[in-house]
């Protein structure tokens, strides 16, 4: 497999640590539910710049986590080489989402405007609270400040408008908070 654009792609997880000395793996998921990263195949990681298919032999939850076990992988020390590697799968096995739904790492790196145009910053990451989801607003060089902002993740309310193309969001809230 060769080089893979990052638009093909999307992250779904990542190997966070090995787990007991016959390769496994700990895993992180961005899935909801978590274990059904284990739908999508094959996994792929990236290796000196290229990424490539990895297939998983086996995948369960354990604790209130996961842990894989990667084909291939049969010790300890080899396990170790995955760890800290994303987990990402062909875009084009994701579900077609309804208009006005957006996979998190759509979101990711979206330039984040006020109504009237102020820029407060880059779309970190999100967060999952239990009420709304949250979306982490970092400072840029050319933004209003260097500010890190939590802004509810409240599509109508605060999230006015979403342009992908653009790589923008437009957002009701004040840069003063």
């Amino acid at each position: 497999m060769s080089s893979k654009n990052s638009e093909e792609t999307v992250v779904l997880g990542s190997v966070t640590a090995v787990y007991g000395v016959k390769g496994w793996v700990k895993i992180f998921s961005h899935t909801d539910p978590i274990e059904n990263i284990f739908g999508y195949k094959p996994w792929l990681m990236e290796f000196d710049g290229v990424w490539k298919p990895v297939a998983v032999e086996d995948g369960k939850p354990h604790g209130k986590g996961l842990i894989a076990k990667l084909k291939g992988i049969d010790d300890r020390d080899l396990a170790a080489t995955y760890c800290g590697k994303e987990i990402r799968v062909d875009a084009s096995q994701l579900p077609v989402l309804e208009e006005g739904e957006y996979y998190w790492s759509q979101l990711e790196n979206l330039l984040v405007y006020t109504e009237s145009g102020v820029l407060l910053g880059k779309v970190s990451h999100l967060m999952e609270t239990g009420s709304n989801d949250v979306l982490v607003v970092k400072g840029t060089e050319q933004s209003i400040d260097r500010k890190q902002r939590l802004l509810p993740w409240l599509p109508d309310q605060v999230v006015k408008e979403i342009d992908l193309e653009s790589g923008t969001m437009r957002v009701d809230w004040d840069p003063e908070f």
